[in-house]
């Protein structure tokens, strides 16, 4: 299947070393978008500021070229972006679909025990500041008071077609709640940057760790309120260590860069991550070009990705 029209991305998180599982989702983003014949973006999403390293955006690029990856351009780093999401946010006050709220954290977990707090992911916000109109926030800046801008979340059942797990629905104010997009103080959040990111680098097909399932009803949310198109989505299973929690440093080093510095070659490890995907009936050594002429042009290979997250022993 050739998509002309095809347009996905690898976005790495600068906020420390790319490990097995980054490049076990990576390999799927990048057969996706190369047996379809697409175009590929690279974007270093380095908005979080507090935990962005400044040597990891350029190692994550370097871990993606010792894997195989190529890709067609590079977006700009979100730090640079800042006044285009600024842009959007204030649309989005003068629609009346964000509202300045001056919870603290503890605030809103204190205020989360409400019959409908779910931990489907993270506390839900109760509304404290629900009430508040953009304008309010005029009155916050002239006392002083730091606030942050919450989305609200419409009061309608949202659905999606996820590419691998099929139908998703949720009451997504009820279980997932109204979100942070910005704040007066620091960069834009995640959650409005990766929309506007994703809309105007017109991006078709996104492919990322099922972890953001739920950050994609938010995103969907912005998206219909801006009258955007959303992309199609496909969230891929997690690597998870053999006590069946999330791949992290108790389990052994797992990082690409030691990899590399022990003079590794990526066949053995792209050989075990296609094992694990269902490409390969067994594991052995394979680059990531063979990977694509095994997948062919055709999507035959993506049922074959397990629902379930894959256990990664570093040991």
């Amino acid at each position: 299947m050739n998509m002309s029209n095809y347009i996905g991305r690898l976005a790495p998180s600068p906020t420390g070393a790319q490990h097995v599982g980054n490049a076990r989702t990576f390999l799927v983003a990048w057969l996706h978008a190369r047996s379809r014949g697409g175009t590929l973006l690279l974007r270093v999403e380095d908005l979080d500021t507090p935990r962005t390293k400044e040597w990891a955006g350029e190692q994550a690029i370097e871990d993606l070229r010792w894997l195989g990856f190529d890709w067609d351009e590079v977006a700009a780093l979100q730090s640079l972006r800042e006044t285009r999401y600024r842009e959007i946010l204030e649309e989005l006050k003068s629609l009346e679909l964000v509202y300045p709220c001056s919870c603290s954290r503890s605030e809103v977990e204190a205020s989360s025990s409400a019959p409908h707090e779910s931990q489907l992911d993270g506390v839900v916000y109760a509304g404290t500041c629900a009430w508040r109109s953009a304008n309010d926030a005029l009155d916050l800046d002239a006392r002083g008071i730091r606030y942050a801008w919450r989305f609200r979340m419409p009061e309608v059942t949202s659905a999606w077609r996820d590419e691998l797990h099929g139908e998703q629905w949720i009451d997504a104010r009820k279980f997932l709640g109204d979100f942070v997009v910005a704040r007066s103080y620091g960069p834009t959040a995640y959650q409005l940057a990766v929309v506007v990111d994703d809309h105007d680098q017109s991006i078709t097909h996104v492919v990322r760790g099922d972890d953001l399932i739920y950050s994609t009803y938010r995103q969907h949310a912005i998206y219909r309120a801006l009258r955007w198109r959303c992309p199609q989505m496909l969230h891929v299973p997690l690597v998870i260590g053999p006590d069946g929690k999330r791949l992290a440093k108790r389990h052994g080093d797992s990082r690409l860069s030691l990899m590399r510095e022990k003079g590794l070659g990526p066949e053995s490890l792209l050989g075990e991550l296609a094992f694990s995907l269902g490409l390969l009936t067994s594991i052995r050594s394979v680059t990531a070009r063979e990977l694509l002429s095994i997948v062919g042009s055709d999507d035959d290979w993506l049922p074959k990705i397990p629902r379930t997250p894959w256990v990664y022993n570093p040991q």
